[in-house]
């Protein structure tokens, strides 16, 4: 027997469930949750240049570890937040499982500044990307003209950062990596 409208028992509705679920089949646009608010990507091609740029620099020693780069979709189990970084790199295993990763499966992840998303990328990703485990997070902030290497990920956020770093001053990726990193076309 279905519920009449009116008899659905709501209480029953998880609220992190629905509003992950409404955005994965928002069919007009690209958007993440930003602690609990549905914020639309709105990328300029100055923003895609520098993120192209980042992808050319890694993209030997991606394939090389097995890897694969892209921006898709980082689910944060337990909290109002669906991210999509600009950039992430996750073990080609895991990227053909179709659906949603979790920061900690991603070897390094990387968010590039706009105008409305600044803020979001300085000071709340940080914080969440290293409560679930993202072993690296590369903040380039365009705003700054800097760089900043988070690792070390704790409960609380992360315990090393090196940086900001300003570009065309290189920032060493450690391993797996194990590159120096040329920020100046940033």
């Amino acid at each position: 027997m279905s519920a009449l409208p009116g008899e659905l028992p709501y209480s029953s509705v998880d609220p992190e469930e629905a509003l992950k679920y409404a955005i994965q089949h928002h069919a007009r646009e690209r958007v993440q949750i930003i602690e609990g608010v549905i914020e639309p990507m709105t990328l300029g091609w100055d923003h895609e240049a520098t993120a192209s740029h980042l992808r050319c620099r890694l993209n030997d020693k991606v394939r090389a570890l097995g890897c694969v780069m892209g921006s898709g979709d980082l689910d944060l189990p337990g909290s109002s937040n669906w991210f999509v970084p600009d950039v992430a790199v996750v073990p080609c295993a895991l990227a053909k499982g179709g659906g949603a990763l979790l920061p900690g499966q991603t070897l390094l992840v990387v968010e590039v500044t706009s105008e409305d998303s600044g803020d979001t990328d300085r000071v709340v990703k940080p914080r969440r990307y290293a409560e679930y485990g993202a072993p690296l997070y590369l903040l380039i902030d365009r705003r700054d003209c800097a760089c900043t290497l988070f690792s070390e990920p704790g409960r609380l956020g992360y315990t090393r950062a090196v940086g900001p770093l300003p570009f065309g001053q290189p920032i060493d990726l450690p391993e797996p990596f194990g590159l120096s990193l040329d920020t100046s076309e940033f």
